[in-house]
């Protein structure tokens, strides 16, 4: 009997219309766009609309992928959400994304890994999908980024953006689809990457709100160190392991956090440039819709057993690699 592969076999995604540049944020802070861009490559950034949550563009996300593919909603078995801004609490986001596609045979339930949530996501939706359970599986990277950021504040503001993106896998008998992982967590990273409140250990009060608690705090220089040696480590094991060189890989999928991160990983893994692929100039940070974001961008240029190696690194801390061969020509 042939072994089953999880396979993606379509792409979409959603990006608000708003851009907020780095001109714009001239205006904000004390920061520049020449600044903003040497360190971090990026160059404006999407927000969305107040009082739309991040659901409205996972399903978007989900529908562009139903619509250009023909696809029944019935026939979706799960729904996964990877995100660190869902529409609220304690109600997954995944559930009520579900039911507005039409996919009501499906459940669906959010997972929280920061900016390696699509990493982790793949990881479960391809194991899913191996196990012969299941055949078709939406998983979403979406994140309002814009909601927990302090915009007075110059360290994160002018990294993060909104987005979501989506993909479908189903099962392939080629051979093609997810390969290998290779999947790591320390939580040492909790103090240097997080929103303080909110949570069981501090509650929202009136003081959690005045002393600005409920927004994003980021040490950059200690992400940024661990984030360099970890990711590019990650992507060099998952090569060791699978005996390919850097001419066996077509492209590097890695999470769009900082430009001088994901030089660093291309460096170690010997990758030339052009097997690189970046959107951050365009979008930003989206947390955990980069990567699918990257994939939405380049899905024309993929050809079908082109071999793509995917790496994150995200709050917790969270990080990894995963060797995927491409299914299909576009």
């Amino acid at each position: 009997m042939k072994k089953t592969f999880a396979s993606i076999t379509a792409v979409g995604s959603y990006l608000p219309k708003n851009v907020l540049n780095n001109y714009d944020l001239e205006k904000m802070v004390d920061t520049n766009d020449q600044w903003i861009l040497a360190r971090t490559g990026i160059k404006e950034r999407r927000i969305l609309d107040k009082g739309i949550g991040t659901s409205f563009m996972a399903i978007n996300a989900a529908n562009q992928i139903i619509n250009k593919n023909n696809i029944n909603p019935l026939d979706v078995d799960m729904v996964i959400v990877a995100t660190v801004t869902p529409d609220m609490h304690v109600s997954a986001t995944a559930a009520h994304v579900a039911t507005q596609i039409g996919a009501i045979n499906a459940f669906g339930y959010d997972l929280q890994a920061a900016c390696s949530g699509f990493l982790y996501g793949m990881s479960v939706a391809s194991s899913y999908i191996e196990s012969g359970r299941y055949k078709k599986i939406i998983l979403i990277g979406a994140d309002k980024m814009s909601s927990i950021v302090d915009y007075s504040d110059r360290n994160t503001c002018i990294i993060f953006g909104d987005g979501a993106a989506a993909v479908l896998f189903e099962p392939n008998e080629e051979g093609l689809g997810m390969q290998d992982e290779f999947l790591r967590s320390d939580g040492i990273g909790r103090q240097f990457l997080k929103i303080e409140a909110g949570g069981s250990v501090m509650p929202p009060s009136i003081e959690t709100v005045q002393s600005k608690k409920h927004f994003l705090f980021q040490d950059g220089k200690s992400v940024f160190k661990y984030a360099v040696s970890n990711m590019s480590e990650a992507s060099y094991q998952i090569m060791q392991r699978n005996n390919l060189s850097n001419e066996d890989i077509n492209y590097l999928v890695p999470h769009q956090a900082n430009k001088r991160i994901i030089d660093a990983t291309a460096n170690r893994m010997g990758i030339k440039n052009s097997k690189v692929l970046m959107n951050i100039e365009k979008y930003g940070n989206t947390t955990a819709a980069t990567i699918p974001l990257i994939l939405s961008d380049y899905e024309n240029q993929f050809k079908k057993g082109d071999n793509i190696i995917f790496a994150a690194f995200g709050g917790g801390f969270t990080w990894g690699a995963s060797f995927l061969k491409w299914a299909y020509n576009s």
